[in-house]
Order: structure tokens, then sequence, then C-alpha cells
């Protein structure tokens, strides 16, 4: 089907429908589920019986989770005490290091 919208999107009296541009749709351009009313259902009474089933079989929330959230900048880098023992344990500038690369 995709090739047949390829190739019928190639004659000049069928331009006009932009078959090739839609052929990877089976060269319909509409929704790939389209449905109408007179025929089985609609998408909208589908996403509400999904909806439906979804609250019937979800448990509702704990009422008694509170969620704080504050943000605030704190500083770069390590704190001295910190600073000090990663120069310790060699992942830190030791202070002669530092006043090296300072001066």
């Amino acid at each position: 089907m995709i090739r047949l919208a390829w190739t019928l999107g190639a004659r000049d009296d069928l331009k006009h429908l932009s078959l090739r541009k839609w052929a990877h749709m089976l060269g319909f351009r509409g929704h790939f589920s389209t449905t109408t009313r007179a025929y089985s259902t609609t998408l909208g009474a589908l996403w509400a019986a999904r909806a439906a089933w979804h609250r019937r079989h979800t448990p509702p929330a704990a009422p008694t989770t509170l969620v704080l959230a504050h943000w605030a900048y704190d500083g770069t880098g390590l704190a001295p005490d910190l600073e000090r023992l990663a120069a310790l344990i060699g992942g830190g500038p030791t202070g002669e290091q530092e006043v090296a690369t300072r001066a």
C-alpha cells in the first residue's frame, strides 16, 4: 500500500492528493484510527471509557503526604572542614598548593 501510494503520488493528475507526502500513512491523510459515529465508536468515547476504568482501578492518593521544597544557593566548593579533610586524603589542594596557585 505504501508503494502504491508512492507510485500514484508521482502521477500529474493525482498531485493534488499529496499521496507521496502521506505514503507512510498508506495514502490516508487523517488520524490513523479515525472512526465515525455511524461505525463502531468515537475516539472520545474510547478515551472516556479508559479514563473511567482508570479512576475505578487506581487507589486514592494518601492524604498525609506533605512535600515541602525550598531551594537556596548555599555557595560553591567545600566547607572549610571538608576542604581540610579532602586535602588530608589527597582529594583536594593542600594549603601550599593553594598559595602557589594564587601567587
